[in-house]
């Protein structure tokens, strides 16, 4: 297993029948990648950016072509009501299909997050959130526009293109401070 890519060692993490192969898996994901990711049931087709960095991962279930980004975490946020001697608010988050959560967002509790919704950079998110919004900030949403994808699209733009455009802002950033200390 120490040959193994990212995708290989994820593979064996989520889907082996065999429970010493899937935390040998999970070891080298955590050391190699800083990651852990444990969901009850995961699709196939969940893909993660830079190879889920700083990720920790646990869900009821993440449906068809989510896409997760860097530094991300999905869990719980169960607590212990002491005067009833029970925990409240058990569970993990559902990611219903085409999902899309950007980097550093937190999503916790027994919620569900509807589908082709984007989760923003940042966002902490304890509540459901419908279909086809955009949720950001703290449970904060507002529909989607249909129009655009926001982070992800299969069609992505080449690292030489977006080289390029940013080459051209540092040059129109430089211009503009060498105009106003002249």
């Amino acid at each position: 297993m120490n040959d193994m890519t990212f995708e290989e060692l994820l593979e064996i993490n989520c889907f082996a029948d065999v429970p010493s192969e899937r935390a040998k898996a999970a070891d080298l994901l955590e050391q190699r990648y800083c990651c852990e990711i444990h969901c009850a049931i995961m699709d196939k087709s969940v893909r993660f950016a830079h190879h889920a960095r700083g990720c920790t991962i646990v869900a009821a279930k993440i449906c068809k072509n989510v896409v997760i980004f860097q530094n991300v975490t999905i869990g719980s946020n169960m607590r212990y009501n002491q005067i009833q001697n029970k925990w409240e608010n058990v569970g993990t988050p559902i990611l219903a299909e085409n999902v899309v959560v950007a980097d550093g967002a937190k999503i916790l509790g027994p919620i569900v997050i509807g589908e082709n919704t984007v989760i923003g950079a940042g966002a902490i998110i304890t509540k459901n959130i419908p279909a086809n919004s955009i949720a950001y900030g703290v449970n904060q949403y507002k529909s989607k526009d249909p129009n655009y994808d926001l982070v992800f699209n299969p069609n992505m733009i080449s690292g030489e293109e977006i080289t390029k455009v940013n080459e051209e802002l540092v040059a129109i950033f430089d211009k503009t401070r060498e105009s106003h200390i002249q």
